[in-house]
């Protein structure tokens, strides 16, 4: 009697288990996770950055917990950035009722677990691109922004931690002139200005006979311009052969601490790097005796939107991803030169270069920044991206191999000879930092900057052409077309071959 009651009890039990299992009107409560109520150290953050970079040879901030992210978030002065809207959409030009309400949900989201109002809420929008960077203090509220469809990415771009031990020296920065070797310069006739050896290995010389960039208008986007350096200042600039063109300065970066600074720095270099940029695609052509450019004749619109070449502070990557929007959005700028850059993808970069590739402007990046740190790894960000056309140096061998500062692999597009065979010390002369000084210069940097200005030279001989076809020459003159090298993509330009 005492076993059939207990089978009945049983069979009760099961049949009222089942019936809750099948209600949908019961809800289930998810399985709470507890992190721990420190925030990883930067050591340990930087530890396992490492591994996976060593791992995978990149790093995802959306692959890891919110634990990571929210610890790195605690070491990046709180930023967190917020790329929002639906998946793959990046930017938006006009003002979206959709989008707005998006991004009040997120909002909402961030008051009320951090439990403030809004008039203490520090927030940083950024123009076109949808995103914005907002201050995060608790885990709770990553927690829940991770769960919002709204989300596309969450960065703690105030992190930079990573590479904060690098001197500037080892980013790309130079402001010192050298003495510079005869033999590594040819001059023009007959004004008497110098051509860089490596242009000769291009014929680039002799591409000046069909076009010397006139019509064209390049953006700059690096370091700046050196306001001491008067061949890339208005007057000189714009003189002797390369009269009729203007120099545009433009400042995109802050020099401060704080994330939520306005203190914008100008549009001057401090580090040397962009005034060679400047120099290797544009320096003017007149009788002062100094380095001329690829492309003498054309245009130039330069940003200071970084400090150095490497892309590890908020402010560089915000600075960055301003001077691409504002670059993408004048007409008379059709081509984009970033020798710059970080080892793995930056999301609010990543969106501006998006938005500046659907203005049809032709985007070059080099393939590695010449930096010691950057050095052990392969192409860059954001010269791994589709939208941009990524550049590496060569030496002068017989055989393709990358000169010593220089990145090669499968995301390379185009090839610039940059030093000689064995290592020899030879580097392309540019401008330097003040009136009347010279410098050498390598790296798939200045190679970036050669390639920008030979496809300058191509849309101004050809100026009704679409990016599209200028691409497509630049391929045409290359040396492995019509295939692609696995290191070296379609290897070193001819510029005649390209302006005829």
């Amino acid at each position: 009697m005492k076993k059939s009651f207990f089978k009945l009890f049983l069979l009760a039990a099961i049949v009222l288990v089942s019936c809750s299992k099948d209600d949908t009107n019961v809800e289930t409560q998810p399985e709470t996770v507890q992190f721990p109520e420190n925030p990883l150290t930067i050591e340990q953050i930087n530890s396992r950055i490492s591994e996976t970079l060593e791992n995978t040879g990149d790093f995802d901030w959306n692959a890891v917990d919110e634990y990571f992210l929210w610890s790195a978030v605690v070491h990046g002065q709180n930023v967190l950035t917020i790329g929002y809207g639906n998946p793959g959409q990046s930017f938006s030009e006009t003002k979206d009722a959709n989008l707005e309400s998006k991004k009040t949900t997120l909002i909402d989201i961030i008051l009320k677990n951090e439990a403030i109002d809004n008039r203490k809420l520090r927030l940083v929008e950024h123009e076109i691109i949808t995103v914005f960077d907002v201050e995060i203090t608790k885990i709770e509220t990553i927690i829940e922004l991770r769960k919002s469809k709204y989300v596309r990415y969450l960065e703690p771009n105030g992190y930079n931690q990573y590479t904060a031990a690098i001197e500037k020296s080892n980013s790309g920065c130079d402001k010192n002139p050298d003495s510079i070797n005869p033999t590594h310069y040819t001059t023009t006739s007959p004004n008497n200005a110098q051509i860089s050896w490596h242009f000769n290995e291009h014929n680039i010389p002799q591409a000046w006979n069909h076009s010397t960039g006139s019509g064209v208008t390049i953006g700059l986007i690096d370091t700046g311009v050196s306001a001491s350096q008067y061949l890339l200042n208005s007057s000189g600039f714009n003189d002797g052969a390369s009269t009729g063109r203007f120099i545009q300065k433009y400042g995109t970066f802050i020099d401060s601490w704080w994330w939520w600074s306005n203190n914008y720095d100008g549009p001057h270099d401090k580090c040397g790097h962009g005034t060679a940029m400047a120099s290797a695609m544009a320096a003017p052509r007149n009788n002062d005796g100094m380095p001329v450019g690829v492309a003498y004749n054309a245009n130039l619109v330069a940003y200071r939107a970084t400090e150095d070449v490497l892309l590890n502070d908020y402010h560089e990557r915000k600075g960055v991803s301003m001077a691409l929007t504002q670059l993408g959005n004048r007409n008379d700028v059709k081509i984009i030169s970033m020798s710059i850059g970080y080892i793995w993808s930056i999301g609010n970069i990543k969106d501006a270069v998006r938005y500046a590739h659907s203005k049809g402007k032709l985007i070059f990046a080099a393939g590695g920044t010449s930096t010691s740190f950057t050095n052990g790894f392969g192409v860059i960000f954001p010269a791994t991206m589709s939208e941009t056309v990524a550049v590496t140096g060569v030496n002068d061998g017989s055989s393709y191999e990358r000169c010593n500062t220089c990145h090669s692999g499968s995301k390379i597009d185009f090839t610039i000879i940059m030093e000689g065979d064995n290592n020899t010390s030879k580097a392309p002369p540019v401008l330097g930092f003040n009136t009347g000084q010279r410098r050498y210069t390598g790296g798939s940097s200045v190679a970036t900057a050669t390639t920008a200005g030979i496809a300058a030279l191509i849309w101004s001989k050809y100026p009704s052409w679409s990016r599209t076809q200028v691409i497509n020459r630049l391929k045409q003159s290359a040396e492995f077309y019509p295939y692609k090298n696995g290191s070296f993509g379609y290897g070193n330009i001819d510029a005649l071959q390209a302006v005829q």
